[in-house]
């Protein structure tokens, strides 16, 4: 029986990580720069991330968050003042030491002029917001400070891949000062369930919120939490993450207060934030093997609308007709945006301009024809099924919004059940291995999952996990305590953690 022809080669199946770069390709989202490590994010990826900092920044808000800006370089004596901090970021810093550029005698551009302290560019900007707080806070009356930036940082990464990892990435970081630690812990708790909350309702992306270990927390936190989800290669995403910093960063930076007995005290902090590393988790969680899949609550257009016709005579009746439902359409509202509606009228092949808009993840296609105008109706098309169906204008119309909505769930539903599927509780070490140890070493096929195990933290356990290519993901919150053994070590304990291969 011949193999039914997809427009993604390889598969998902035949080689993940090149279908991966292919999707991203066919889907027209993204291309790496002439910088090395660095991407250009072409419209339909901007779209995309526009939708996603639309809504982030709306749920912002409405927990007391607002937007500011801070500087892209950041002196080095200011990183130097918080040394966990910095040795997290030491290798992966960009530093600028010149601020001129001359002629050689050759007539080449070299660098002239040394400045008196090198900068460092934006790695994460704790240390400089620090300084700022520092200045802003006096008194109890001026706390909480609660800010927002959207901005772009540098990390030099090595081995780059578009949206996961690159040298330069855009994201959001929230950094906040409180005057008790019971005000920080709870924004941290917040910000969490803020980030859980955007990953299933609008990416439809099932994750699990948790602590990370001491091994895997930020640089300088007291504690990490992060939401994990399951990519369709059963690897994990690190998806978001929310700091606890406590008194570190503003003990460092001098961030202090009068308390209501005039007794000077140090402000607690925290800082959490989400990337453009969003859309690449987008991408593995919903996309098959003829392209981009997309939420609908992210989908840059809703609807694609595609005129047929043979001549001019043909043209004449079904233009008007398209742009007229295009207003019907544009005048319903999901998830409280307008319906997003495009119509493509290239002078192209009907089947190229169909599978354009498949690749791209378009959530509804209409095929608008004579024939369909006849019926006062179009061809449907769902992205996520493959469903058509001839349907009624007005049934449109009335329906696209409960459309959309269920693609949505669908989507969720779909991402859910391959988790559920692929999530073991393992205690037995050759369970494990196992259970991440291909058939065929040689060509991997996709395997393994989540193992709930039981962990102690040490450095034994991190060299063993790390010998094995796994990481403990997070401890998942809520969990009962059940009395066990170490996985790696065979030493008593209650903490358990979902292990993985992750990105």
């Amino acid at each position: 029986m011949a193999m039914a022809k997809t427009a993604i080669s390889p598969t998902r199946a035949e080689d993940y990580p090149e279908w991966y770069q292919q999707v991203i390709k066919a889907a027209d989202l993204a291309e790496n720069s002439d910088v090395r490590g660095c991407m250009v994010i072409k419209p339909w990826g901007w779209g995309i991330w526009e939708n996603i900092q639309r809504v982030l920044d709306g749920m912002f808000k409405d927990t007391g968050h607002e937007n500011a800006y801070f500087p892209l370089f950041i002196p080095l004596s200011f990183l130097q003042k918080e040394a966990d901090h910095v040795e997290g970021f030491a290798k992966e810093c960009a530093v600028v030491t010149h601020h001129r550029l001359q002629p050689d005698a050759d007539g080449k551009l070299q660098p002239a002029s040394p400045l008196e302290e090198p900068l460092i560019v934006r790695p994460t900007s704790e240390t400089i917001i620090g300084a700022m707080y520092a200045k802003w806070v006096q008194s109890y009356r001026d706390l909480p400070i609660l800010i927002n930036q959207w901005a772009n940082v540098v990390r030099w990464e090595m081995r780059t891949r578009l949206f996961l990892r690159t040298a330069e990435f855009l994201w959001q970081e929230g950094h906040t000062a409180h005057a008790t630690e019971a005000e920080a812990r709870e924004e941290t708790m917040k910000m969490l369930d803020v980030y859980a909350e955007f990953a299933e309702q609008h990416m439809a992306m099932p994750v699990i919120k948790g602590e990370k270990t001491a091994g895997e927390r930020f640089p300088g936190a007291v504690a990490t939490y992060s939401i994990e989800a399951m990519m369709q290669d059963r690897k994990a995403l690190q998806a978001g993450t929310s700091h606890f910093l406590g008194q570190n960063f503003s003990r460092a930076q001098g961030i202090k207060f009068q308390d209501q007995n005039s007794t000077e005290q140090f402000a607690w902090t925290t800082s959490w934030g989400v990337s453009t590393r969003l859309i690449g988790g987008l991408i593995m969680t919903h996309s098959d093997d003829d392209g981009l899949i997309c939420p609908p609550r992210l989908a840059p257009k809703h609807i694609v609308l595609l005129p047929i016709y043979r001549n001019d005579e043909e043209k004449s009746q079904v233009v008007p007709y398209v742009q007229s439902l295009k207003k019907e359409l544009e005048a319903q509202y999901f998830a409280d945006t307008k319906i997003r509606v495009h119509i493509d009228d290239r002078d192209i092949r009907g089947g190229e301009k169909n599978w354009y808009h498949v690749k791209r993840g378009v959530p509804l296609r209409a095929e608008i024809g004579p024939k369909d105008i006849a019926k006062n109706g179009v061809f449907l098309a769902r992205r996520d099924t493959g469903e058509k169906a001839g349907v009624d204008r007005a049934e449109l119309v009335a329906t696209i919004s409960s459309r959309l909505q269920a693609i949505q769930d669908n989507l969720f539903q779909r991402a859910l059940k391959l988790r559920e599927d692929n999530t073991r509780n393992i205690d037995k070490l050759d369970e494990l291995l196992a259970w991440f140890t291909p058939k065929n070493v040689n060509e991997p096929e996709i395997h393994g999952g989540f193992a709930l195990s039981h962990f102690t933290e040490n450095k034994e356990v991190d060299e063993l996990l790390k010998k094995h290519k796994l990481t403990i993901r997070n401890m998942p919150m809520g969990l009962e305590e059940i009395p066990g053994k170490c996985i790696f070590t065979g030493q008593s304990t209650t903490k358990r953690a979902y292990i993985a291969k992750s990105y």
